[in-house]
């Protein structure tokens, strides 16, 4: 079984009128880590995961879902 995390992070990130540059900075990584994370290209780990929702002013399970494949 495999564990794939979508991410609502670009809309999120569009309600507060934030860039992924801004968001990194927020964040403290690269801009283009934003980036693969929003494609579901980068697997995060859960302190990243925190940084960002507190940024987004959510919670990790409106940020991110979990989604098992086969």
């Amino acid at each position: 079984m495999k564990i794939v995390i979508r991410s609502r992070m670009k809309e999120l990130r569009a309600r507060y009128d934030l860039t992924q540059e801004q968001l990194a900075n927020i964040v403290d990584v690269r801009r283009e880590t934003i980036g693969h994370i929003e494609k579901n290209k980068y697997n995060l780990s859960l302190i990243l995961a925190y940084k960002i929702s507190r940024a987004l002013k959510s919670t990790i399970e409106e940020v991110f879902t979990f989604e098992e494949v086969s």
